[in-house]
């Protein structure tokens, strides 16, 4: 017979349909199912959890009101199919991103087929590795059948397990959801052994249900807006104020306020912005974005007066009915064979939260860069708290750099913030190595864990007073966040006599430990003041932009017992007031009914006063610097002025508009970006090219087109003569 003749017969029946069962055929099926489903009840044991995996009907299932069968009359050959495509159904169902694989789960899947004609079902028996935690399970919805599933409580607990969609009905883009669930499965944090329940939920794709666990139900994690992040908390502290009122010459013709040289914001808001996120207003304290850059101000001749003031008046780029003042100083610039001697005492921060790649590693190579700086008159001591407290170097000649940098490099996160004797550890140092007319400093490094060994706050800077009156200075760098305490970072710098930095990336720690070295460490005046009086009959209001923490009582000028800012070596420091000419029409305060009139001066007049008082580092009495501010410092066009003016100009705007400031904010972020590219200048460190890509990140966050719907719309506009016209 032929191979043809062989196959002939197959041929036929490969169309053939099974013959149905007969119906006495399914009645012996569901005698024998129902008898051998009484024999395993009578067998079975109240205290035994499940059954022997031989006696196990795969058919029975357990419900918590009680047991009964199910009855599907499959036909035979529908089985026959099912045993074949189930296991493999079930293979893909467990290798897909449903199955946590953080959490061990020892699986027997019992396949047995049926002595009649009764549907095939997959039972599961699961021990979790980690009893103290509930196994958590997800699975893609569909019409649920159950499984038993082992708990340690022993006795049977019901887990819903589905059975597969129709594939018609699934959603096109499952697939893709399952492998995103993947993924952020892997990243989900894990809670003793277990991918934490409600992670597991917000991660899962559309169409996928949890099953509930006996110790919590997870709730659905709302997916947060991408529209929301910029606004995200930070968990880092800062000193709330107010900004800076608008005051009305004929009442408050007097301004004081104390210098700042602290960099501290600018830093921290570059860092947020180049990771997307817009900074919270108290965060940005406009006068430390100006100062952070280094204008080219006339220089002083001598240490004996360490600056002198630079002026100028000129149109106000986001109100052409106002006008700046401009008032710029840079410290005394040593020759650069002087060589004074350094002490400094490093107090560094070693407990647990440090231990992130911008924190202590961070720190270290800053340290090590600044000890690169330092020369055979200085010397340098290290002094850490919380975990690993105590003397880690004696102070020691700065030359014995492998020595310093050995002590550095030991150094080890860990622990929490005990603090101990921190801070007056490292004051004894300063005390034990002090030098006499160079500098003696004490360098405290944070992520802003501030517990030093005194817990009062008011005796902490009680305490650094007293020291800075003996002749020791502190500084404070800040480092990484989510836990930056900015608020006593400043309280603290402020009462040392030194100056407050975040370091946020090794550049910025190039740029405060070398570039600024001298700056940083070498201070050429202390106690600095400003006062501004101004003329009624030519300025009719003013604003000082910025400068709010560092705000004085007008007496306080004069009171050399009242500390003030301090100036390091090559410094520069800005102050700019925004002020409203006498009749432009400008004017937003409504003048007084029985006010004093005051005829407007001559040709050549004054428009201001400036006044300030500093104190040299050895003395504790206050020297005087007065000029006056007259109309040959006006400039009618802004492009007259100099490059540096006008990049100051552009960072105030920036500003301002930043936090959304009452004043200037609608100064568009083009604009704003135009006026900083013109003064932009040689630029050779490229901190103002920087700037300038730090407009493009904030228009992108907070374009200008956005609208603040939690604030009223106003109930009028300012018109062309400058009153308040109702809205259209």
């Amino acid at each position: 017979m032929s191979n043809d003749d062989m196959q002939e017969p197959f041929e036929q029946l490969k169309g053939a349909r099974a013959p149905d069962p007969r119906a006495e055929a399914k009645k012996r099926a569901l005698a024998a199912g129902m008898a051998a489903f009484e024999a395993a009840q009578k067998k079975s044991s109240p205290t035994t959890q499940g059954t022997a995996w031989g006696q196990r009907l795969t058919s029975i299932i357990t419900s918590w009101k009680g047991k009964s069968i199910m009855d599907m009359r499959l036909p035979i050959g529908t089985a026959a199919i099912a045993l074949l495509v189930l296991p493999l159904g079930y293979q893909l169902y467990s290798t897909t991103s449903m199955t946590p694989a953080d959490v061990p789960v020892t699986q027997e899947v019992i396949v047995e087929p049926p002595p009649v004609d009764q549907p095939v079902d997959i039972t599961l028996t699961e021990e979790p590795a980690d009893k103290s935690a509930d196994a958590v399970a997800n699975t893609v919805a569909g019409p649920a059948t159950t499984t038993t599933t082992e708990t340690e409580a022993g006795r049977d607990q019901v887990v819903a397990a589905p059975e597969p969609l129709p594939k018609e009905e699934m959603a096109p883009d499952l697939d893709d959801g399952l492998m995103d669930a993947e993924v952020a499965r892997q990243e989900a944090p894990v809670v003793g052994g277990v991918v934490a329940p409600q992670q597991v939920q917000s991660m899962a794709p559309a169409g996928a249900v949890m099953a509930e666990s006996e110790a919590y139900v997870a709730a659905p994690a709302p997916m947060p807006s991408i529209l929301a992040l910029p606004t995200e908390p930070t968990g880092d502290e800062f000193t709330s104020f107010d900004e800076q009122r608008l005051k009305a010459v004929a009442d408050e013709p007097v301004s004081t306020f104390s210098i700042d040289v602290d960099t501290a914001s600018y830093s921290y808001v570059r860092r947020q912005l180049e990771d997307g996120y817009v900074p919270e207003p108290d965060a940005v304290r406009i006068e430390e974005l100006i100062n952070y850059f280094p204008y080219a101000y006339p220089a002083a001749d001598s240490a004996a007066v360490p600056f002198k003031p630079s002026m100028a008046v000129y149109p106000t780029p986001w109100n052409p009915k106002t006008q700046l003042l401009h008032i710029g100083i840079k410290g005394y610039v040593p020759d650069a064979g002087e060589d004074k001697p350094s002490n400094l005492v490093f107090l560094i921060d070693t407990s647990g939260s440090m231990d992130e790649p911008d924190k202590l590693p961070l720190l270290k190579r800053a340290f090590a860069l600044l000890v690169d700086q330092l020369s055979a008159n200085d010397t340098v001591s290290i002094v850490v708290y919380a975990g690993s407290a105590g003397v880690v170097l004696e102070p020691t000649v700065a030359t014995e750099k492998a020595r310093i940098l050995g002590a550095l490099d030991q150094l080890a996160a860990g622990g929490s913030t005990a603090g101990a004797e921190g801070i007056e550890l490292a004051y004894r140092l300063a005390e034990q190595g002090k030098v006499t007319g160079g500098t003696n400093r004490v360098i405290l490094a944070t992520d802003g864990d501030f517990n030093v060994g005194i817990d009062n706050p008011e005796d902490l800077e009680d305490f650094i007073k007293a020291k800075r009156d003996s002749g020791t200075t502190l500084s404070v760098m800040g480092f990484g966040r989510g836990n930056l305490d900015d608020a006593t970072m400043q309280a603290l710098a402020q009462n040392g006599n030194g100056n407050a930095s975040y370091i946020s990336n090794f550049r910025e720690a190039q740029k405060v430990l070398v570039e600024e070295m001298g700056g940083t460490l070498d201070m050429i005046a202390k106690d600095v003041k400003i006062q501004v009086e101004f003329n009624p009959a030519m300025v009719s209001e003013y604003r000082l932009i910025g400068y709010e923490t560092r705000a004085l009582n007008r007496e306080d000028f004069n009171n050399d017992a009242v500390d003030a800012g301090d100036i390091g070596a090559g410094h520069t420091v800005t102050a700019i007031y925004e002020i409203t000419p006498a009749g432009s029409g400008a004017e937003l305060i409504d003048p007084l009914r029985y006010g004093e009139t005051t005829e407007a001066p001559a040709a050549g007049g004054e428009l201001a006063f400036l006044k300030m008082r500093y104190k040299l580092p050895e003395s504790d009495v206050s020297q005087l610097i007065e000029q006056p501010v007259t109309t040959d410092l006006v400039y009618g066009d802004i492009g007259a002025i100099s490059d540096d003016m006008r990049f100051a100009a552009a960072v105030a705007a920036f500003g301002q508009k930043l936090k959304d400031s009452n004043y200037g904010s609608a100064m568009g972020w083009d604009e704003i970006a135009d006026l900083a590219r013109s003064g932009k200048g040689e630029d050779e460190s490229g901190y103002r090219a920087e700037f300038i890509r730090l407009i493009k990140d904030a228009s992108l966050l907070r374009p200008d087109t956005d609208v603040d719907t939690s604030r009223p719309e106003p109930a009028c506009i300012m018109g062309t003569t400058g009153e308040c016209a109702p809205q259209q």
